[in-house]
């Protein structure tokens, strides 16, 4: 039994929590931007706490999926190839019937919702469940986590407005970009091995110039983030303060080195810092 806890741990990623708080930041960034601090503040934190045990759940579920599609593929990584289902430790089946569990699991915290937001999530299930297929037709694989990564942004303003417009999709767009930079980030740590085995990514596409595109993804997103501040009408002390969120982005492009994968991950690893810096930002425009 002590086995099969180890091998779930392992499978869904438990003991890395940068993957469900990259899950977690954008929900509650909707959440904030949406949310009047002036009424019902204990509802807030009741969101929130729901949001990130949804983050857990769905990227618990995501990663299992992701192994079963890439357990070919993961045998020829050196990254990789222990993993639970590649090495043989877990079966497909098992891992199909945890998906099954956790994403029940989580439907029950989804239904605490308004109508609204749970029709947008199971919206979004097909593309959740499809990203791990986009490695082997196109260079943009990151694009697609992009949008179903940070698809909690919306789910977090519609879960306070229970409608839908304009200014959290701008929102969405620049998380979109900053999922396509951290993760382009991310993937030079395999990059050799996937261009062995023929699998595509923006890591491999931009290999020439990474710190040209990286750095027009995050110009995207700091912009997103000011174009946000501007639509909110939120006052100067917010835009002052971005310069820590603006310079935590500088300071990874500064830093990257492509050829070394411990550098990679840790950059990749402190986008963690960069989405709480985010959410204190939009706290300070929200409360004052």
């Amino acid at each position: 039994m002590s086995q099969k806890i180890n091998h779930f741990i392992e499978l869904t990623r438990l003991k890395k929590p940068i993957g469900y708080m990259l899950l977690f930041w954008p929900c509650v960034w909707g959440l904030t931007v949406a949310f009047d601090f002036n009424n019902e503040f204990i509802n807030f934190f009741k969101l929130t706490i729901l949001f990130f045990l949804g983050s857990i759940l769905m990227r618990s579920a995501g990663c299992i999926v992701n192994d079963i599609v890439d357990r070919n593929y993961d045998k020829n990584v050196e990254r990789t190839k222990n993993r639970p289902i590649a090495s043989g430790k877990v079966s497909v089946k098992l891992g199909f019937i945890y998906v099954i569990i956790l994403c029940l699991v989580a439907l029950f915290i989804l239904l605490q919702f308004n109508n609204l937001t749970i029709i947008l999530a199971l919206a979004s299930m097909p593309l959740a469940f499809s990203y791990p297929y986009m490695k082997r037709f196109t260079y943009w694989p990151q694009f697609f986590l992009g949008i179903t990564f940070n698809y909690g942004l919306l789910l977090g303003w519609t879960s306070v407005q229970q409608d839908l417009n304009y200014m959290p999709i701008v929102f969405y767009i620049g998380a979109i970009f900053w999922t396509l930079g951290y993760d382009t980030i991310y993937g030079y740590q395999d990059i050799k091995d996937d261009e062995i085995i023929g699998v595509k990514s923006t890591s491999i596409k931009f290999k020439k110039n990474p710190k040209k595109f990286i750095s027009l993804c995050y110009l995207i997103t700091s912009l997103s983030i000011i174009m946000i501040g501007y639509l909110m009408n939120y006052n100067k002390i917010y835009f002052i303060f971005l310069i820590f969120p603006i310079t935590h982005m500088l300071l990874q492009i500064k830093k990257l080195n492509i050829k070394n994968g411990d550098i990679c991950l840790k950059i990749f690893k402190s986008n963690n810092i960069l989405g709480l810096l985010i959410f204190v930002n939009l706290l300070i425009g929200k409360l004052t």
